[in-house]
């Protein structure tokens, strides 16, 4: 088949768009300064991921929508990384207390917004964050973060487990490589939300109701 055959053939199996929902929280998922430090060995050329997610943070406050901030934290000892930890060697950037953890640049958690920390690439596999946005009313997810192809791909496709419309907004995520970064944004959109543009997304929240 020709690429356009095998899109079309895509297209024809997996076309559905869910739209947000009418109670969304907006999650930034892992913005932290080891994606920016050119010395770490999780550096990625992402400015334009975390400048796009802090533009729909700000329509997201600017609408009451609640915002989540989550970082990957690990014991000294990192006995809590488990097989993840075993796996990626570059996590040893987030052992609590290096500065590698620290939010990204222009990213500053306000009072009223919650951090998740976690230890494996979903935000919601280990946490309370399922059952909080439950209890508070929340119906959709908006994701940003990084990277699309690791920690923002598997809270989506928790997220959706989870029971919540779910919305990638793609110019607010980033990865090291573009080849991972696309294929993932192809992939979600086909079977676990919508891939949304920052745009769209400031539109509707511009939209809700005050």
């Amino acid at each position: 088949m020709s690429d356009d055959e095998l899109l079309a053939n895509y297209a024809r199996a997996y076309n559905t768009r869910v739209g947000f929902g009418s109670r969304p929280a907006l999650i930034l998922i892992d913005f932290c300064q080891a994606y920016f430090d050119p010395a770490c060995d999780l550096y990625a050329d992402v400015d334009d991921a975390i400048e796009s997610a802090l533009r729909v943070r700000e329509a997201a406050r600017a609408a009451g929508v609640p915002v989540v901030l989550t970082n990957v934290v690990y014991h000294p000892s990192a006995i809590d990384g488990g097989r993840f930890f075993e796996k990626a060697a570059p996590l040893k950037n987030f052992i609590k207390g290096s500065p590698m953890g620290a939010f990204g640049p222009g990213l500053i958690a306000q009072d009223d917004e919650l951090i998740v920390s976690k230890q494996y690439p979903s935000a919601f596999f280990g946490t309370s964050l399922a059952s909080t946005l439950t209890a508070a009313g929340i119906d959709s997810v908006l994701l940003t973060g990084l990277t699309t192809s690791g920690c923002v791909r598997a809270s989506c496709i928790d997220a959706m487990s989870h029971g919540f419309r779910t919305a990638v907004v793609a110019e607010a995520c980033g990865d090291r490589h573009p080849a991972p970064h696309e294929a993932n944004l192809f992939d979600m959109n086909a079977k676990y939300a919508d891939v949304v543009s920052e745009a769209e997304t400031i539109a509707f929240l511009n939209g809700l109701p005050r």
